[in-house]
């Protein structure tokens, strides 16, 4: 099974060489948009087709395009239906949601984002119907995403193995500390809340 594994990663690996650093970007920007597509797959294949720096880079530049594209999709295409559709149906417990998800604190929103298992898509769509500001999602994409990028880097082939090991446990813990205590500071620099 390994050996297979090792074969398709080293094929998709080539084929992105092959075509370059767009077509890695290309595939982990589907991913923002196509929740299905599995996006640790894409940047490990990122990180071993460019290099880690680079490949990392890449996938989180990718990311937050994706995430702040499909958020402005919701904003400007679908907000005001849905708002009407709300009127509409007087759903006050949708209300009420949309009002907690536009008043949730800024670093509280960096460290959702930063979890690596937290649907982005729902967050993008949360955002985007909300009446967040684009400032302050856009910020928090920014920086949560690189621990999000981060963590599918470092484990890379083998998640079950990364999950278990005390020292990636460590290591993404730290990461995502670092995504709450700097979203504390550029929150109160930016004065975003």
């Amino acid at each position: 099974m390994k050996e297979t594994v090792d074969v398709a990663v080293t094929y998709m690996t080539s084929i992105l060489q092959t075509f370059g650093p767009f077509s890695g970007i290309l595939l982990v920007l589907l991913e923002s948009i196509i929740p299905v597509l599995p996006l640790g797959v894409f940047i490990t294949l990122n990180i071993n087709a460019f290099g880690f720096l680079f490949g990392f880079l890449l996938s989180w530049m990718a990311t937050c395009i994706g995430c702040i594209l499909s958020f402005y999709l919701f904003r400007f295409l679908l907000q005001d239906r849905f708002f009407r559709l709300l009127k509409k149906k007087k759903a006050k417990h949708l209300k009420e949601t949309i009002v907690k998800i536009s008043k949730i604190p800024f670093s509280n929103l960096v460290v959702l984002i930063a979890l690596p298992f937290t649907p982005a898509f729902l967050i993008n769509i949360a955002a985007g119907l909300s009446k967040m500001s684009s400032e302050k999602f856009v910020i928090a994409i920014l920086l949560g995403k690189i621990s999000i990028v981060y963590f599918w880097g470092y484990i890379g082939k083998s998640i079950l193995e990364s999950v278990t090991d005390i020292k990636t446990i460590i290591t993404v813990s730290f990461m995502l500390l670092i995504a709450y205590f700097l979203s504390k500071l550029v929150g109160k620099k930016l004065k975003i809340e």
